[in-house]
């Protein structure tokens, strides 16, 4: 008997005793038996069998007909969510994303032979337990391969979106593309304008959290890929750099995205494009000095209109906007207590650590064989420590004193005037924290009224 190649939970075990019950087959397929023979962990499990959606419905109490016209049903047992999707041929794809229609089969070879990769096609029977590998997936998956079933260049007719997933799950597993499959991606790419934008940033979202998302923007460029997904992108490449940097932009972009750390999609997304904009800023100064200037200005222009034309969250898109943004500060040794202060308080204790994260990522990818390029950095870090430490006041809402008290005591009416001046007393606290208190607060308020109100 041979073992289950993932984890099999409880729940999953007793929906396929329910398929047997009524005498039908359950296998397990996909991402779960693949990551599962790769000895990596799953948290979705997708079921194929041979009982049609409306059974599968009467089989379980709780389902929702996720795509009750390719098949596909979700069965919800205790804890868990089942995607299950009656065994299928494929018949033509005339929009170069999902089959015009499709023909129930009470096959799992037939199934199986119409998915993407090898590595994909590979099934366990739950209920008799045993392994189905028909396109020789497990001889890939240990020599590190991803294969188009069967003729590469009409799987990725098929469906544009498989272009994609080859070179993501080149990021995410570290593995190579076959050559016959790599070659016929460059030659399959007129129907990748037709996917959804929220398909492909659903894609670029994986790869930004894989271990080295540069293997699928590479991949992209060798393809012919990035002049579609990120034109934008394509445009780094070449360009050259002044100072310390050793890489161009399009490879000194990756690297720091490889370097950002791969639990932040939003600082890696940031790292990506934190230089998007000098292509278009590269200019020479009165020396013949390569400069960029506002190319951070430009670049969250450019990357605010990627994220708006992929349909990404407005919270992704504010975020990682502002990241690029502000990606340039030049911190020194020499900055003053009082610099410190005033730097977090304009970036805000919200951005603040994420905005270090992106600049310990692009210090490091400007000559990354060169050592310790980040000490300046890790400096600013502790110093930051030390003022969130010492608890100094970084906000108008952390004075010891609000516009109710400067109105009653003083007089200021709502408006301009009692901004600017909650404004400046902000300024004195991060030029002195020992200014915080009420009453030398409220003096300090008086005086400047004296002048300015």
């Amino acid at each position: 008997m041979e073992h289950p190649p993932a984890t099999i939970p409880e729940d999953l075990k007793a929906a396929a005793r329910i398929f047997d019950e009524a005498s039908r087959q359950c296998w397990l397929v996909g991402g779960a038996v693949r990551d599962g023979l790769l000895r990596r962990s799953s948290k979705d499990f997708d079921l194929a069998t041979d009982a049609e959606p409306e059974e599968v419905m009467k089989l379980f109490r709780r389902t929702i007909p996720t795509g009750i016209k390719h098949g596909t049903v979700t069965v919800l047992l205790g804890s868990h969510q089942f995607e299950t999707t009656t065994f299928r041929r494929d018949g033509k794809y005339t929009d170069g994303r999902r089959p015009d229609d499709v023909a129930y089969s009470g096959d799992i070879l037939e199934d199986l032979a119409r998915r993407d990769f090898t590595i994909n096609a590979i099934a366990w029977d739950l209920i008799n337990r045993r392994l189905l590998d028909p396109h020789n997936g497990r001889e890939d998956l240990k020599n590190r391969i991803i294969r188009a079933i069967g003729i590469p260049a009409e799987r990725f007719e098929e469906d544009g979106l498989r272009s994609i997933r080859a070179c993501r799950f080149a990021a995410q597993l570290g593995f190579t593309i076959d050559s016959a499959t790599m070659e016929a991606i460059g030659r399959t790419l007129s129907n990748v304008p037709s996917i959804s934008a929220e398909r492909i940033w659903e894609e670029l979202k994986k790869i930004l959290i894989s271990p080295k998302p540069s293997t699928a923007f590479r991949l992209f460029l060798e393809t012919g890929l990035l002049d579609l997904l990120l034109p934008e992108m394509k445009k780094c490449v070449g360009v050259g750099q002044k100072g310390r940097h050793v890489l161009d932009v399009f490879d000194h972009s990756l690297t720091a995205c490889d370097l950002a750390a791969r639990e932040n999609l939003q600082v890696r997304a940031a790292a990506l494009f934190h230089d998007i904009g000098k292509p278009l800023v590269r200019n020479q100064d009165k020396n013949g000095e390569i400069i960029f200037h506002r190319h951070d200005i430009t670049g969250a222009e450019v990357t605010e209109s990627i994220l708006l034309r992929y349909k990404a969250s407005n919270t992704d898109r504010n975020r990682i906007t502002r990241l690029v943004r502000h990606h340039m500060f030049h911190y020194t040794r020499d900055w003053s207590d009082a610099a410190v202060r005033r730097f977090m308080a304009r970036i805000g204790l919200d951005m603040l650590d994420d905005l270090i994260a992106l600049r310990l990522a692009d210090a490091s990818a400007i000559a990354p064989d060169m050592p310790d390029s980040t000490a300046h950095l890790r400096n600013l870090i502790e110093r930051i420590d030390e003022i969130l430490e010492a608890e100094a006041a970084l906000s108008i809402r952390d004075l010891k004193i609000n516009g109710g008290d400067l109105m009653k005591v003083l007089g200021v009416k709502p408006g301009p005037v009692l901004g600017t001046l909650l404004n400046y007393l902000l300024d004195c606290v991060l030029e002195d924290p020992e200014t915080n208190e009420h009453d030398r607060l409220m003096d300090l308020g008086r005086r400047w009224l004296e002048v300015y109100g």
